[in-house]
């Protein structure tokens, strides 16, 4: 057979260590979502909006539709509790085929575009920092070794999350503390947070489906335990718990944040701009100042180049499990982490920090990820229309939130359409070309004496 079911297989939670903890899944699923977005979105969404209060309101939004996703997943980890996030659940829910492109999807546009983005952004943010330290050079190593760390054991991939997420924390923690202390200073600056005429009508041009396609690419990664599900402890319970927690804190964290980019430096010297976080820096505290927090900056984002590292390859190795023609890529070393897994995951993000552009790229990898989340969440839906309900948790307000979810992403899809349609185009060929290579894998196999 060409597809085969592992449920009864023994999971790597049994092998190694008892599980990865509902600590470690939290520290995951918020390490991955606060990165590259919240440092680098910003600049691109001033291109299109212009008053302070639609920005946060879509940065609300952004948070209230991961929210509505993650409690959607919830229900679905409970029910599904094995690695593999879309790949497992588009699978057992609609399809193989339908599986086997949200695979291809999450390892070419889920991780290997988010981690080339996250490296690009290090390169960027340690070039301000250190500016004797090329952009490419640092992107290209800070890949490549910290794959390198995640290959020696799950052990040694939890401590280095956790330690990595709590250096973020603290850096995060220091940049609020004296975005707050600067704004009592300069009260005048909360002014950009008033509503003036036209900050809603700005919310409904089609441009604004651009900006908030950015702060959805800011949000991604609320999924980010479910792809290793199989590996926690007690994971009915902690791999939806770990959503919905780390959801709500990073929605709290991004407004914060954003509220002091916002205030902190004039707009026109932030729009456009990829490292905005460098930008408000050097008001808060001056140049000098400036350069030691862009070093800070890049610190931090080591947790979120960490954690996707970390979580992609079970993708790749769920689908070598499961496709008898892909079996090498299921392969583990005595540690038993997916190696080949691995090496390919780190040759596309070498590949795209060689040759794609930081914005090409982010808008790029939204489209089929959006998509792809947008029938996972849907598959609660068919899920409870077949008479399946849910086993360890029930999702609140159902079928409103997974609703909520798919109107709002398709809205943003639908804009950002508009205003730039080789998104779209892009975005289909990422989907249909996986369908197109499962077929091949299904005749191949049925040709097989």
């Amino acid at each position: 057979m060409f597809f085969l079911h592992n449920s009864q297989n023994k999971t790597s939670a049994d092998k190694h260590n008892g599980g990865i903890r509902l600590v470690t899944c939290l520290s995951l699923v918020t390490a991955t979502m606060v990165g590259t977005g919240v440092y680098t979105s910003l600049g691109f969404q001033l291109v299109d909006l212009h008053h302070g209060f639609s920005i946060l309101l879509l940065w609300v939004l952004g948070g209230l539709i991961s929210l509505c996703g993650a409690l959607s997943y919830a229900e679905l980890a409970g029910a599904i509790p094995r690695s593999g996030g879309e790949y497992t659940y588009l699978s057992e829910i609609y399809h193989p085929a339908l599986g086997f492109m949200a695979a291809w999807v999450s390892v070419l546009a889920g991780f290997a575009a988010p981690i080339a983005l996250s490296a690009m952004a290090f390169g960027i943010y340690l070039h301000t920092a250190l500016p004797v330290i090329p952009e490419k050079l640092s992107s290209f190593l800070v890949a490549i070794l910290i794959s390198i760390g995640h290959l020696r054991s799950l052990r040694l991939s939890e401590l280095m999350q956790n330690g990595m997420a709590v250096v973020k924390y603290l850096l995060l923690g220091l940049f609020l503390l004296i975005g707050f202390w600067s704004a009592m200073q300069h009260p005048a600056s909360l002014k950009i947070f008033v509503p003036e005429v036209g900050s809603l009508h700005e919310l409904l041009h089609p441009k604004a489906g651009v900006a908030l396609i950015f702060v959805l690419y800011a949000y991604s990664g609320w999924n980010a335990s479910t792809y290793l599900a199989g590996e926690v402890h007690n994971r009915q319970r902690t791999v939806g718990l770990s959503l919905i927690l780390g959801t709500l804190i990073v929605t709290l964290l991004y407004l914060l944040l954003n509220a002091v980019f916002l205030t902190a430096a004039p707009a026109s010297e932030m729009r456009g701009v990829v490292n905005v976080g460098s930008v408000a820096a050097n008001h808060l505290l001056g140049s000098i100042g400036g350069r030691v927090m862009s070093g800070m900056i890049a610190l931090g984002l080591l947790a979120s180049l960490s954690a996707m590292i970390w979580a992609g390859p079970r993708v790749t190795q769920r689908v070598g499990e499961d496709y008898t023609l892909l079996a090498s890529l299921a392969r583990t070393n005595g540690a038993g982490i997916p190696l080949l897994a691995m090496l390919l995951q780190l040759l596309l993000v070498l590949l795209l920090i060689a040759t794609g552009s930081f914005e090409s790229v982010l808008i790029y990898a939204q489209v089929p990820l959006l998509l792809c989340l947008i029938l996972g969440v849907a598959g609660i839906i068919v899920r409870r229309i077949q008479g399946n309900e849910p086993v360890t948790f029930r999702c609140p307000l159902y079928p409103l939130t997974p609703l909520l979810f798919i109107f709002c992403s398709l809205s943003a899809l639908l804009y950002s359409a508009f205003s730039r349609p080789w998104i779209a185009v892009a975005g289909l060929g990422t989907l249909l070309l996986p369908l197109l290579i499962h077929l091949w894998i299904v005749s191949k196999n049925s040709s097989t004496p």
